[in-house]
């Protein structure tokens, strides 16, 4: 296997995360000297921070994501305000320590951290969940990520396998461990909370990821990554945070191509893939870090339906499935704007039927791995933006 070069991002420890790591620091310690600026001259302190919804997203094709536009709030200190003004300073101060002690918190520890902090404690996760997603998209617009503030997600990633060497780092020693993704016998991969600190060799073509557990499993248990030379990698439904961003940092350094494999339904398409690729509207400010512009959509898509010869096994689409059609062709910025998706979401709306992965099996359990995917794999121009 062999290493290419790509855009390295920061990992703890390396030059580049100590870089991120003064970047992260003089960012709080310059909002901080404002706050007391504000407060030494009179005047009431205020945090400008962008706003985070859909509204306030733009959908630029050239940079391929979701990102923020230019909406901000202002958070001042007030009567009314003071208890989350005090929860967002007492946040980044948490974020300070940790990065000066090279530690991290998950989501819900940063909660329980909130529990020493006399009244301007947090009484619901979903108050710091929403404090620590401001700090976020301010850190955001300087180009830090979460993990800079070292907020790690709560879940772990999907699995991985297929021509793959993994670099990582004894968390104690900092050693590197080589975990060769070829040699993991009816197991996988487990991507970590956090995959900064990853490194990769691989000689692998493409990149597949893969909607549910079960055809993963199936595609491993027969070694598909053997014969077709690629990497895989389950989703299991929308894919995390830490499993977007795996699959982003090993396609840019790799340079690898990214096919998607997922049911052929309005939730597929505009869940699972839209947020792979592009990112959501109410997580602009970190699209730019965990999507995967280069991701292409293989199937399964209507067209796969007909050509298939799968309409005696699919399911009608239900209300909540034509709703979710119709409101991507009028209010989804992606869809909006690539012509082929608007087309193939009007022929499954005419058609008026969804399919799973597993229809394929219909015609034989291996049927995905022995016809579908190689068909599909040779003719790469029918495959959806």
């Amino acid at each position: 296997m062999h290493h290419q070069a790509g855009d390295a991002t920061g990992s703890v420890g390396d030059a580049r995360g100590s870089d991120l790591d003064k970047r992260t620091m003089a960012l709080i310690g310059s909002i901080a000297r404002q706050v007391r600026a504000s407060i030494e001259s009179g005047t009431l302190p205020a945090i400008r921070l962008p706003v985070r919804n859909l509204a306030n997203v733009k959908y630029d094709q050239s940079k391929g994501y979701f990102e923020l536009a230019g909406a901000h709030k202002v958070r001042t200190l007030t009567v009314n305000t003071a208890r989350s003004f005090a929860q967002t300073l007492r946040l980044m101060a948490t974020s300070q320590a940790m990065v000066e002690s090279n530690d991290f918190a998950t989501k819900r520890e940063a909660y329980y951290i909130s529990k020493n902090w006399g009244d301007c404690r947090f009484d619901e996760q979903t108050e710091s969940d929403a404090i620590m997603d401001d700090i976020e998209a301010l850190a955001s617009t300087h180009g830090l990520s979460r993990e800079q503030l070292r907020f790690y997600p709560e879940a772990h990633g999907g699995s991985v396998a297929g021509r793959l060497i993994i670099i990582d780092r004894n968390p104690a020693t900092g050693e590197p461990i080589e975990v060769d993704c070829t040699n993991l016998g009816s197991g996988a991969y487990s991507i970590p909370r956090s995959v900064e600190h990853l490194e990769f060799r691989t000689d692998a073509r493409f990149l597949l990821a893969i909607e549910t557990g079960g055809m993963f499993q199936r595609l491993n248990n027969h070694r598909f990554w053997e014969s077709r030379n690629c990497i895989i990698v389950e989703m299991g439904g929308v894919p995390t945070r830490a499993t977007r961003r795996f699959i982003r940092v090993l396609s840019d350094k790799q340079n690898l191509p990214v096919y998607c494999f997922v049911d052929c339904d309005p939730y597929g398409f505009t869940n699972i893939y839209r947020t792979l690729k592009v990112g959501s509207g109410n997580a602009a400010h970190v699209n730019r870090f965990v999507c995967v512009p280069r991701a292409r959509f293989l199937g399964v898509t209507p067209q796969d339906i007909v050509e298939f010869g799968l309409e005696d096994a699919t399911h009608p689409l239900t209300k909540m499935d034509i709703k979710r059609a119709q409101d991507a062709l009028h209010n989804d910025p992606f869809i909006m704007a690539h012509p082929k998706w608007i087309s193939a979401i009007k022929q499954l709306l005419e058609m008026g039927v969804r399919a799973e992965q597993q229809a394929l099996a219909k015609w034989g359990l291996n049927y995905v791995v022995d016809e579908y995917l190689p068909r599909k794999l040779a003719n790469e121009s029918s495959f959806l933006p």
